[in-house]
């Protein structure tokens, strides 16, 4: 992937380090630019598709990561490049519809997650969100888009989500399997690709019952 911007597209539809290399004047989390070096070892590794620069599929890639590092790394959502601040929303397999301060406050597993038998968004924070699935996913918890199947302005495409399960998740051992969601998003964008509504449709039943398959330590402990 090119680290320097394409002339004929916005910034937020270029690859994710050319985002972070000419994005100045942002207030981090924590105070520093995200530092993608280490998972994208392992994005370039193990991702199946290699769209093409320029291709629908790429710009709606590089656009959802965009999204994603912001939501992620920025706290200001103004400052987020990505969306229309004022018009965002954001909801998955048709529940509540949630603004840019609302991703920005809980955080998209918390909102993704929701109450479960495996997960409790209720129990967790941004912070500590982020670092279950940090832990559980060393190398990184990995995205792609694999199919599009709509163009402007409701960008409909499918997707993979990944990551090698190499650490524990809360009281659940690891077991190095890599683990996977799939799913379908409907992007509503503007003429110049700023994204006014994103609706996810996925599943993560089985993933959070294989996060929980691994013997939990608590068990391990009583056994020794």
């Amino acid at each position: 992937m090119s680290s320097n911007q394409s002339s004929d597209l916005p910034l937020w539809v270029n690859d994710r380090e050319t985002v972070i290399a000419n994005d100045t004047g942002v207030e981090w989390r924590g105070g520093e630019r995200p530092d993608y070096s280490h998972t994208n070892q392992y994005l370039y590794k193990e991702s199946q598709y290699n769209h093409q620069q320029g291709s629908l599929a790429a710009i709606a890639e590089n656009l959802v990561r965009t999204f994603e590092l912001e939501a992620t790394n920025k706290v200001n959502p103004q400052q987020w490049l990505s969306i229309v601040q004022d018009q965002f929303r954001m909801r998955a397999n048709g529940g509540p519809e949630y603004t840019a301060e609302d991703v920005s406050r809980a955080g998209t597993y918390n909102l993704f997650m929701g109450e479960t038998e495996h997960y409790s968004s209720a129990a967790e924070s941004f912070e500590s969100s982020f670092q279950v699935f940090h832990k559980a996913f060393p190398n990184g918890f990995l995205w792609e888009v694999t199919e599009v199947l709509a163009g402007p302005p409701n960008v409909t495409f499918k997707w993979r989500h990944w990551g090698t399960f190499n650490g524990p998740f809360k009281d659940h051992a690891p077991t190095g399997e890599m683990l996977e969601i799939v799913g379908m998003s409907i992007a509503r964008v503007t003429d110049d690709l700023k994204i006014v509504s994103l609706e996810h449709f996925f599943d993560n039943s089985a993933f959070l019952q294989k996060l929980t398959s691994g013997c939990p330590f608590h068990a391990q402990q009583s056994s020794d």
